[in-house]
Formats: structure tokens, C-alpha cells, sequence
């Protein structure tokens, strides 16, 4: 296990995977632990880069993570998009000051659900709260979107009030570990807001659909660990090599390694130079990755179920904890829109679907 004192010259990318696979099930029992899991990120030094300059490198790390431990890779997806966005909208000296912040010790995720109670600007304060925020407690600086007048804004806060926080409305069956719940901002002045970029940046193009590729990165490596796991337990038992086994695991494991190189074909559009002049085409491609993901993900749940039986849904299940997880993970909103959008790209009557291919 990786202590407190390890520094990233000690660290490679295959320790942070194990400690964080060994993390998960005490995290998911407790629904706690989940800062240990960002302190080995952090001395991995996995933090400082919100991975623009090598999206390939950047997909295929956030599979391995999830494939090890699908709650710490959800938070990290977090902090990670929150630099990107930092990078895109943020004037100079917020992008430096936030990167000192990071590596002074700062952890951030991006809160954007609202619920009852939206999050909106009140004259001279914020009124509202966000739902379903992950990390409460361990992200110290949160990007919402906020109401107003216009188009919504985004800034970065702090969110370490506990007062705030209300952990115990997250009641999912799995992500357990997350930490999410909601955030009461009522009260806030709107002048401890880092604004970020202009009145609508958050939702334009590129880096809004088209930053959904770490999504799918997400929910394909949890799909690899699933399978994983189930592999090991039937190995245990000796009844990995059976023709029935077999026949149920490969076609998920097949669509998903195919599915590898698509998820790093959107990562490398959405973040090269093309997409400035081809916006839609980096939104298709994003959100294809992620649709094919999790119907590749269903079909693994259902695999797995089916190869493990009834053992799979006992509380000390790996393959069950991991399963619960994902399926939770999947639920993603605005899956029927993205679909229409993808649609509406790629058959339109200007469009042959060859240009999906950058």
C-alpha cells in the first residue's frame, strides 16, 4: 500500500492502478476513504496536468483508473475537467493561480446538477444549491454553473463548509464512495466568485459535449475491470476455460478493446486543433464514445451477472461492487439528446457519414 510519504519519484503508473484497486472495497463498505485515493493521485503527480497536451495518454490513464477504482476515477475526471475548463475559459492569471493552488494542495471537481432549488445569482449573493456534487470533503474548489440575468455563468468557490454540505442525500446503490450529496450555496457573496470566462462559455463548443470522451474513457475501463474481475473469480473456481463462460464474456470484451481505440479517436479530435472548424463533428464523435460505452458496459453487467450467478450479488462481491458502481456510473444525463444530436449530425442532407471519420 502506498503511504503518505511517497513522493512521484517513487511512484509508477501501475502502483497508483494497485493502491487504488486496493482502496475500493473498504471505500465502498464505509462510503469513506476516498481522500486516500487522492492523496496517491496527488503523489503520483497526476493532479498538476488537465491532459490536453496528450488526450491519448489522458483517455488511456483515466481507463486504467476506473478499471482499478471507478469512484476515485470519477473524482479525478472532475478535477481534471475543471483544469481543462480553467485552461479554455480563464484569463492568464487565473489559469496561474489556480495551478498554484493545485499544487499547494487544492482538489477540484465541476458541480453542475441543480435541483429544486437551482443555484442563481440573488442581487449581491448566491441563492440555491447543487445536487448529486461529488468529493464533498475532499474537493476544496468547485466550478458551478450559475442563473442570472443572461446565459449562466461559471465560477470556481470553495467548498469546504460542512455546514453545507448534505451527504445524506446521495442514496444510489452504488458510487457510494463518491462522497456526493448536495451543497447549500445560499448566503454566499457573489464577490468570493472566480468568475470564469464570459456569460455562457461553459455550455459552448468546443469542450462541453465534446469533453464527454472522459466520460466513455470512464465507463469503458470500469467495463475492462469488470471483466477483469470476473475472469479472476471463475479462474479461482476453475471454471474460466468452460465453452459456456467463454461465449458470455468475449463479445463485450471484444466490443470493448474495439472500443478502446474509438474512445481515443474522440479524446485526440476533441482536444487537437481541427475542432475549432469542426465543433459538431467533435460533439458526434464524444458523444458516440460515450453511447457505444455504455451499451457496451449494459452488456458486460449482463455477462457477468449470468457467468457468476447468484454469488455476484453477495455484499463482499467484487464483480457485484464493481457492477453497482458502473450501473449507477452509467446513468449519465441527457443520453436520448446526445443520441438525436449524433443522428442530426451525421444524416443531415449536407453530411455523408464518412465525415464522422476525422
Amino acid at each position: 500500500m502506498i503511504e503518505t510519504s511517497c513522493t512521484p519519484d517513487t511512484l509508477d503508473f501501475p502502483e497508483v492502478c494497485r493502491a487504488l484497486a486496493q482502496q475500493a472495497p473498504k471505500q465502498h463498505r464505509t462510503g469513506t476513504g476516498l481522500d486516500q485515493s487522492v492523496k496517491t493521485l496527488r503523489y503520483a503527480g497526476l493532479l498538476d496536468d488537465s491532459g490536453a497536451d496528450d488526450p491519448t495518454r489522458t483517455a488511456r490513464r483515466l481507463m486504467q483508473i476506473a478499471g482499478a477504482n471507478l469512484s476515485a476515477a470519477r473524482l479525478y475526471e472532475g478535477h481534471v475537467n475543471a483544469l481543462r475548463i480553467v485552461e479554455m475559459h480563464g484569463a492568464q492569471q487565473q489559469r496561474a493561480r489556480v495551478a498554484a493552488d493545485v499544487q499547494a494542495g487544492a482538489f477540484l471537481g465541476v458541480w453542475g446538477a441543480d435541483g429544486a432549488d437551482p443555484l442563481r445569482e440573488v442581487g449581491t449573493q448566491l441563492q440555491g444549491a447543487k445536487i448529486y456534487a461529488s468529493g464533498l470533503g475532499t474537493v476544496t474548489h468547485a466550478i458551478v454553473s450559475v442563473s442570472g440575468d443572461d446565459a449562466p455563468r461559471i465560477g470556481m468557490v470553495g467548498v469546504q463548509d460542512p455546514a453545507r454540505q448534505s451527504p445524506e442525500g446521495w442514496t444510489m446503490s452504488g458510487m457510494r464512495a463518491t462522497q456526493s450529496g448536495g451543497y447549500n450555496f445560499s448566503g454566499i457573496e457573489t464577490a468570493q466568485i472566480d468568475w470564469i470566462g464570459d456569460a455562457g462559455c461553459y455550455f459552448s463548443e468546443p469542450g462541453f459535449v465534446s469533453g464527454v470522451w472522459r466520460i466513455a474513457a470512464l465507463q469503458l475501463g470500469a467495463t475492462l475491470g469488470l471483466l477483469d474481475a470476473a475472469a479472476r473469480y471463475l479462474r479461482g473456481l476453475d471454471r474460466m476455460e468452460a465453452e459456456a463462460q467463454l461465449a458470455r464474456l468475449t463479445p463485450p470484451l471484444m466490443r470493448a478493446l474495439a472500443a478502446e481505440t474509438f474512445v481515443v479517436r474522440a479524446a485526440s479530435f476533441a482536444e487537437g486543433r481541427d475542432i475549432r472548424n469542426r465543433r459538431e463533428q467533435g460533439v458526434a464523435l464524444s458523444a458516440s464514445a460515450r453511447l457505444l460505452t455504455e451499451e457496451i458496459a449494459q452488456q458486460a453487467i449482463v455477462a457477468v451477472e449470468q457467468s457468476v450467478g447468484l454469488t455476484h450479488f453477495d455484499a463482499q462481491s467484487e464483480t457485484g461492487r464493481i457492477a453497482a458502481d458502473l450501473a449507477v456510473y452509467l446513468r449519465q444525463a441527457a443520453r436520448d439528446a446526445l443520441l438525436l444530436r449524433v443522428g442530426a449530425h451525421a444524416f443531415n442532407r449536407h453530411s455523408s457519414v464518412w465525415e464522422m471519420l476525422p
